[in-house]
């Protein structure tokens, strides 16, 4: 059942399915209701995009700004160099200062896409906490703010609990991520009267020993909200398709595939994703949902639509509605038509790759994971095997298929199908 509150942000935020876990909801609720308040989310460095799994927190930055609130997304640059434990069985690889740098350099570039930065009261800020955390004075940092967690309560978090239950190593450099992460909220209180860390439900005790710091070294009330950690409705994690993650910049998965991953969501979880990652009005999403058959189809390509004009822009995400509606159209299309669509996946065959007229080197499988359709060679062999994979529309179960000149139409161009919902193109380009 939806809580109701005071606050507009709260109130959004309860009806579309954001709110897990939160410190002290009625006052936060009554300071949002008095006026603008200030909302941070951590996001480490530790790739060159975020993937959809960071969409929930995104998002609530996004309705925090369109409720009245100034949002701060806050860069690790600091943090990513010790590398949170949560979640893991084994210690994260450290980066080097030049790779941590490029990857804030490419994850800053979505936040343009549902922030607005600037100067004004609700204009969105970024910040990088290696501005505090590479200036820290080890010997001062103990006595000023690590006299003020227990090792025995650090002990009980998940993050480090169920990695000492595996036996897995915790090295100590992990080990004061927490630390430094309540950190951060003490130096976003001071430095922009932050009052509110955001996150997934997996950083809650991160984020509560950020409230209880602030509390004990500033004496200032600050407060913690969670969003829960999603998973399908079959119960499969979100954000993992056989590929691999489903990221967030153009450079990493392609705008096609990143409309397709929505449109083939599973039914039960349209109305679910429409709240979550849409700003669809709810009397529309709840009609959206209702639908049953074929129309739930429908409400999945608006939910590909609606997501993919957020994150990838309006435009882009009408060419990939025209390039999955030819691709995946049972009227007769040719492969001409397909190739001019270039948001459809494709391999072009150039001199130097192969001579597909005389000699093919190029496998099936090669084309499979090439188009990123499957993760590894053996799971292309399981897929052609299991009747999955076709060539021309005409399914193969040869595994070690060779394509060759047979296998271009007069434009020398060939289809491959990856089950019901993946389509990509072979262009033959050798001269």
């Amino acid at each position: 059942m939806t809580q109701k509150f005071r606050s507009d942000f709260l109130n959004v935020l309860s009806a579309r399915g954001f709110i897990h876990q939160g410190s002290d909801l009625a006052a936060l609720d009554a300071a949002a209701a008095s006026g603008p308040i200030t909302a941070y989310v951590g996001y480490d460095c530790t790739a060159d995009s975020l993937h959809v799994g960071h969409l929930l927190s995104i998002m609530m930055l996004r309705w925090a700004q369109k409720t009245g609130h100034r949002p701060i997304a806050l860069m690790g640059g600091g943090t990513t160099k010790v590398g949170d434990p949560s979640g893991r069985d084994e210690g994260r690889q450290l980066l080097s200062d030049d790779t941590i740098a490029a990857n804030m350099s490419s994850i800053k570039r979505v936040f343009r896409n549902y922030l607005t930065f600037g100067g004004g009261k609700t204009d969105a800020v970024m910040v990088n906490n290696a501005e505090w955390l590479e200036k820290l004075e080890y010997i001062a940092f103990l006595r000023e703010v690590g006299r003020h967690f227990s090792v025995n309560r650090m002990l009980s978090f998940d993050s480090v609990k169920l990695r000492l239950e595996r036996e897995q190593p915790l090295s100590f450099i992990e080990f004061n991520y927490m630390i430094m992460q309540a950190y951060d909220f003490l130096e976003l209180n001071r430095r922009y009267g932050c009052t509110l860390q955001m996150g997934g439900s997996d950083q809650w005790g991160n984020i509560v020993n950020g409230v209880e710091l602030c509390r004990r070294v500033d004496q200032r009330e600050v407060f913690a909200l969670t969003c829960p950690l999603l998973t399908t409705a079959s119960g499969a994690k979100m954000g993992k398709t056989a590929a691999g993650a489903v990221w967030l910049n153009a450079e990493r998965l392609s705008a096609f595939d990143f409309w397709q991953y929505w449109r083939n969501a599973e039914d039960a979880d349209v109305g679910k994703f429409l709240r979550l990652f849409t700003e669809l009005d709810l009397s529309e999403i709840e009609r959206l949902e209702k639908l049953g058959g074929a129309e739930i189809n429908e409400a999945k390509k608006i939910l590909a639509d609606e997501v993919t004009k957020l994150c990838h822009g309006e435009l882009e995400a009408a060419k990939m509605k025209l390039a999955a509606t030819l691709a995946f159209s049972r009227d007769t299309t040719s492969n001409v038509d397909l190739a001019a669509q270039p948001a459809i996946p494709r391999i072009s065959l150039k001199k130097h790759d192969v001579h597909i007229e005389v000699d093919s080197k190029l496998t099936l499988i090669d084309s499979l994971t090439l188009l990123q359709f499957s993760s590894s060679k053996s799971d292309a062999r399981r897929l052609i095997k299991e009747g999955g994979v076709k060539l021309n529309d005409t399914t193969i179960s040869e595994e070690m298929y060779a394509i060759t000149k047979k296998d271009f139409d007069q434009n020398n161009i060939a289809k491959i199908s990856a089950g019901k919902k993946r389509i990509g193109l072979i262009i033959n380009d050798w001269e």
